[in-house]
């Protein structure tokens, strides 16, 4: 990925504003004293300026023979895309993993390994601009996976200023857009891909930067692509219909049979 100036980005006083509209929306619709209904986009790729935003992180830094990429994908023209498409414009990770050590740099003893995080974000008038996710209970991901063992990387204004919390980004339907939904408090934190003890719960009010590393180390060429990643307490209609189908739940009856929860009414159904 090419950095080229970004001339359509805010300076500090339209930063400023944007953080006082969204605050004030939240007062005025008292959701800091319930449950948000609003998802809380924490970064879109529908527009090509947005993987301005953004930062890879390869071995190649380090002297290795991965590849990565981000590159804007303008939305499909189909007013009815197949499942393989996308109506909005999205990010498309890819590139290749080696494993491959490099002869001249002993002291490198681990490539095969590709990333890519937002940057931080700048600061505002009510000071380092960080995501409280606090109110919400999900994290959400519109992606199109090649099935590939990606993970989600979170990271917070914590102490230890390499820690990240990771999860596994499961994909159901490789090679078709989905939507992902994880729970907060099943991120574990790591530290340079080790599990830390002992764990620490997530600074929900704190999260600098979200993004999605391949750490596999399966060598061959890799492809995920991203439109949206957002914080959120259920799906929206749009996001049902967009997948297809409603969410279903891990749970099962005595019976073997699925059970789908009814959020509106707060019950809970066989299938």
């Amino acid at each position: 990925m090419r950095a080229t100036p970004n001339l359509l980005a805010k300076g500090f006083m339209g930063r400023s504003l944007d953080e006082f509209k969204r605050l004030s929306a939240i007062a005025f619709k008292a959701e800091a004293i319930k449950r948000p209904t609003q998802p809380y986009v924490l970064t879109s790729f529908h527009d090509p300026e947005s993987i301005q935003d953004c930062k890879l992180i390869c071995d190649s830094d380090v002297g290795g023979f991965s590849r990565a990429n981000l590159d804007w994908i303008p939305p499909s023209s189909d007013p009815n895309p197949p499942p393989s498409e996308n109506k909005n414009g999205y990010a498309k990770f890819h590139g290749s993993i080696s494993i491959e050590l490099p002869v001249n740099k002993p002291h490198i003893q681990r490539t095969g390994y590709a990333a890519w995080r937002t940057k931080d974000r700048p600061f505002t008038i009510f000071g380092k601009s960080l995501w409280d996710i606090d109110p919400y209970a999900y994290l959400a991901l519109r992606i199109k996976s090649d099935g590939r063992k990606y993970f989600v990387n979170l990271q917070t204004e914590s102490i230890v200023p390499t820690d990240l919390h990771q999860h596994r980004l499961y994909a159901r339907r490789p090679g078709e857009w989905e939507t992902v939904l994880i729970k907060w408090n099943e991120f574990v934190r790591t530290n340079h891909g080790i599990v830390v003890e002992p764990q620490t719960e997530l600074l929900r009010q704190k999260v600098r930067t979200v993004g999605i590393g391949l750490i596999d180390r399966v060598p061959g060429n890799y492809e995920l692509c991203i439109e949206r990643i957002w914080a959120t307490n259920r799906l929206s209609e749009e996001d049902v219909e967009e997948d297809g189908r409603a969410e279903e739940g891990q749970l099962k009856s005595k019976h073997g049979e699925k059970i789908r929860w009814n959020e509106d009414k707060g019950e809970k159904q066989s299938s």
